[in-house]
């Protein structure tokens, strides 16, 4: 077995930006509230400067979380911090026109998705403020806008860059067609993307062609909404507004087959002094083309548990163990 727990963080370079950050992130769309029950600023403030003092680096949010309340938090736990950090957010999921295709709803009214160029013009300016900030180090398309050409999102993408307003560009929320597109059209340093145990698909097509170009991933969602955290039983209730609730990935079956699987690589954690989360965070660095893991926290708790993942490395036999597990307890997994 290798040294479980390293003293510094694990650090990896965002594409080609010259940009480096922690392989583990603290993203903040629970922090937002939005369909997660609501927010609590001052443990989302705690939060987050508890990642920071763990030593990660990698901030992630959106406009879209809670219609700029992550953003507002995030502003206000880094005031005073905000070099000490590489700060990521978002533009495309728009509500100030109705431009583009219509997405979802907000009590407020209608989201859409929309890159057209004045409007990323305007979003950046909107999150700076939110953000207490003067620049972005990592701007990112949040999900694609089928109405615009790429090469349109890209020219603006690109002079904020020149301007010093962004410092590199990613894309979330992709296929491979649009990936190509963007790197057609300029310099994209990363995207962001769901992957996880129960969710692996990117390793087919995304991966390699990313890898090949140069281009970082990050990976969304790598506790699988919390189902890979170790905690989420077969009898947990969801209730409210919770977007687990209705989740077919969250159904009885599901959950007792990943509590199983949970079972199954439980001597890992105990081996590393870990826990189960933490397991699966680490799992997910060392699986091949992934460049960063973006977890969320909503306590002070989370967040150092999160952050400890970032010091942890896997043996070889650790990996395969868990790679056994995983096949043979979440055969035919919904979602």
């Amino acid at each position: 077995m290798l040294d479980t727990i390293q003293t510094e963080q694990l650090v990896r370079p965002i594409g080609r930006s010259e940009i480096n950050a922690t392989a583990v992130g603290l993203g903040t769309w629970a922090i937002g509230g939005w369909m997660w029950g609501g927010t609590d600023e001052a443990r989302s403030i705690a939060a987050i400067q508890a990642s920071v003092d763990e030593g990660i680096t990698l901030i992630d949010s959106a406009p879209a979380y809670g219609q700029g309340v992550a953003e507002v938090i995030v502003g206000k736990a880094l005031k005073g911090r905000r070099d000490k950090v590489v700060l990521a957010t978002k533009c495309g999921l728009v509500w100030h026109t109705q431009q583009g295709n219509h997405f979802f709803d907000y009590d407020s009214g209608p989201v859409h998705r929309y890159l057209g160029k004045a409007s990323i013009i305007h979003e950046v300016e909107q999150s700076l403020k939110r953000l207490g900030t003067d620049y972005i180090d990592h701007y990112i398309t949040h999900w694609q806008d089928e109405t615009t050409p790429i090469s349109e999102t890209m020219e603006a993408l690109e002079m904020l860059k020149a301007q010093g307003k962004i410092r590199s560009i990613g894309a979330s929320n992709t296929s491979a067609d649009q990936v190509k597109a963007y790197l057609e059209a300029g310099q994209l340093d990363a995207i962001q993307e769901e992957y996880s145990m129960v969710k692996r698909d990117l390793e087919e097509q995304m991966l390699p062609l990313c890898s090949n170009a140069g281009v970082s991933v990050l990976s969304y969602s790598s506790l699988a909404l919390g189902l890979l955290g170790g905690r989420i039983g077969p009898d947990r209730v969801f209730n409210g507004d919770d977007l687990r609730k209705d989740n077919p990935r969250f159904s009885l079956p599901n959950r007792q087959k990943v509590a199983k699987l949970m079972e199954a690589i439980s001597p890992v954690a105990e081996a590393h002094n870990a826990t189960l989360a933490q397991i699966v965070i680490a799992w997910t660095l060392q699986q091949p083309g992934i460049t960063f893991s973006l977890c969320g926290a909503r306590d002070e708790k989370q967040a150092k548990e999160n952050a400890k993942a970032g010091r942890l490395r896997l043996s070889s036999e650790d990996i395969s163990l868990i790679n056994t597990a995983a096949a043979s307890h979440l055969v035919n997994l919904d979602g």
